[in-house]
């Protein structure tokens, strides 16, 4: 019976989960700071992309403070946000979509 509960909960989380947009997770949080192709207070999207990789990314969005230090940078850090891991999953995926542009 336990077997079975697990089984149909599991199941059930699969059906009614839905892929984050990474754009509107990316409007609702760095817009204010980054633009996608365009400098803003912090820098575009394509330049991000063509610089960092995917893991990166996430770091950055994780500790900013720590990784802005690692890779060198003298200005203050973003501001640090408490996302989901899907949120900063979401939100790398959309920023290596400008990768090349």
């Amino acid at each position: 019976m336990k077997i079975h509960l697990l089984l149909i909960l599991t199941l059930s989380s699969l059906l009614f989960s839905e892929d984050l947009d990474g754009k509107k997770v990316f409007e609702t949080y760095c817009w204010g700071c980054h633009h996608q192709t365009a400098v803003a207070f912090g820098p575009p999207f394509n330049e991000i992309a063509n610089k960092r990789s995917f893991e990166e990314i996430q770091a950055y969005i994780i500790d900013p403070k720590a990784m802005y230090k690692a890779f060198g940078y003298k200005r203050t850090a973003m501001t640090e946000f408490k996302l989901s891991d899907d949120e900063r999953k979401a939100i790398a995926n959309y920023i290596l979509t400008y990768k090349g542009k």
